[in-house]
């Protein structure tokens, strides 16, 4: 008796990994299918310290919006979508829907990944993924290295070397995000 099997597209697989492993995060980055399990507390605790840096620093009525966990469309590969862990968005992202859950990276202003067991896709992969959208500031904070990174004005698809930031410093958010906010080294690290 023979066995019909059907061949998934990434897309489909992602949808059905997304629905089989709730709490996951699913992406597709650089034609690969990637799956990170679901945050620890600290990693928790730093998103939402941020948002509460984001708030006091005055992002109301900026024109922009901090948002965790929305679909970045990445446009070198028909596929290819990322879900950053924090963005700061444009006030009106929900125009720039893309398709499924994934929105255009022109609305992104700013994008934090707080580092976990897929390190290495925010040190590497995501850092040329987000140039080649054209993302003007991706963040990493890099508790594997105990650093944060700064990577701010892409060019012809690159970042340059990002600023480096070590414990006790401040991490000043580029202007071009809309809001100006020092984020503690510190809190980016351990939540």
């Amino acid at each position: 008796m023979a066995v019909l099997q059907q061949e998934l597209t990434l897309g489909e697989a992602a949808d059905q990994l997304a629905r089989a492993l709730p709490g996951h995060r699913v992406e597709i980055l650089q034609g690969r299918l990637t799956v990170t399990p679901p945050p620890d507390g600290p990693h928790a605790r730093s998103l939402t310290k941020i948002g509460r840096s984001f708030e006091k620093a005055g992002i109301e009525g900026s024109g922009t919006e901090y948002v965790q966990g929305i679909g970045l469309w990445l446009p070198a590969l028909p596929e290819d979508f990322a879900v950053p862990d924090f963005s700061v968005v444009d006030e009106d992202f929900c125009d720039a829907h893309v398709k499924k859950n994934y929105y255009a990276p022109n609305v992104f202003r700013l994008v934090v990944e707080v580092t976990s067991s897929n390190w290495s896709d925010d040190l590497h992969t995501k850092v040329e993924c987000y140039a080649q959208a054209g993302i003007p500031a991706y963040l990493i904070a890099d508790r594997k290295h105990d650093e944060v990174l700064l990577y701010t004005d892409p060019a012809d698809g690159k970042y340059p070397d990002p600023q480096r930031f070590k414990r006790g410093q401040s991490v000043p958010v580029p202007e071009s995000v809309g809001v100006r906010v020092d984020l503690s080294v510190d809190t980016l690290l351990d939540g």
